[in-house]
C-alpha cells in the first residue's frame, strides 16, 4: 500500500472518529433541549444522533479493517452493528408514533422550537462538509463502505432540514401541529434507514458466506 493510500485511509479514520464524536455531542444537546422545551421533533432528532453513533462505530471498524487490508472480509461485528442500527431506527419510529399520538390527544405544543432552528443549521453545515469529504476520499480509494457512510450522512442532512422547517414554522406561526409534522418526517426517514440497514446486513452476510 502506497504512502498516498495510507494518508487517505488515515483521513477516512479521522473523519469517522469526528463523526462519532459530533453525533454524540449533538445527541446529548438535542435530547436535553428537546426534553426541556417539550419539542418532539428535536428530541427525536437527538435520539437519531445516538443511532448514528452506533452506525458510525460499525463504519469505523470497516475503515480500520480496510486500512489494514483492502481485501479484508466483513466481520460478524459489522453485520451485528447494522442489525442493531436497523432495529434502533425502527424503535425510534415506534417511539415517535406513540409520542405523536399522545401529543395530539393532549393538544400538546412545544414551549419553543428556537433551539431546533439553531441545531439544525449547525448540523446541515457540518454534515454537508462531511459528505463532501467522505465522498472525495471514498471515490479516490474506490471504497464502497466509505461511500456508503457518506450517503448515510446525506440522510442526516435531510433529517436536519425536516427539523429546521418544522421548528421554523412553529416559531414563526405558532402552528400547533408543526412539531408533529416534523416528527412524521423523522419517522419516514427512520423507517427508510432501518430498512436500508437491515438490507445491508443481509447483503454483507451473503458476501461473507461466499468468502
Amino acid at each position: 500500500m502506497s504512502e498516498d493510500i495510507r494518508k487517505l485511509y488515515r483521513k477516512a479514520l479521522l473523519l469517522s472518529i469526528f463523526t462519532i464524536g459530533y453525533n454524540l455531542i449533538e445527541g446529548l444537546v438535542s435530547v436535553f433541549l428537546g426534553y426541556k422545551d417539550e419539542t418532539l421533533t428535536l428530541f427525536g432528532f437527538g435520539i437519531d444522533s445516538f443511532i448514528e453513533v452506533i452506525s458510525g462505530s460499525g463504519i469505523l471498524l470497516m475503515v480500520l479493517n480496510i486500512r489494514r487490508n483492502q481485501e479484508s472480509s466483513v466481520t460478524d461485528f459489522e453485520i451485528t452493528a447494522l442489525k442493531i442500527t436497523g432495529f434502533s431506527f425502527y424503535g425510534l419510529s415506534v417511539g415517535l408514533i406513540v409520542a405523536g399520538i399522545l401529543s395530539i390527544l393532549h393538544h400538546h405544543t412545544p414551549v419553543t422550537t428556537f433551539w431546533g432552528i439553531i441545531i439544525s443549521l449547525v448540523s446541515i453545515a457540518v454534515m454537508l462538509l462531511l459528505v463532501l469529504a467522505k465522498l472525495n476520499i471514498g471515490k479516490k480509494l474506490n471504497s464502497d463502505p466509505i461511500i456508503a457512510d457518506a450517503n448515510c450522512a446525506k440522510v442526516c442532512i435531510y433529517m436536519s432540514v425536516v427539523l429546521l422547517f418544522a421548528s421554523f414554522i412553529y416559531e414563526l406561526t405558532g402552528f400547533a401541529y408543526a412539531d408533529i409534522l416534523g416528527a412524521v418526517g423523522l419517522i419516514w426517514f427512520s423507517v427508510h434507514e432501518g430498512q436500508e440497514s437491515m438490507t445491508r446486513a443481509k447483503e454483507k452476510k451473503y458476501e461473507g458466506a461466499r468468502h
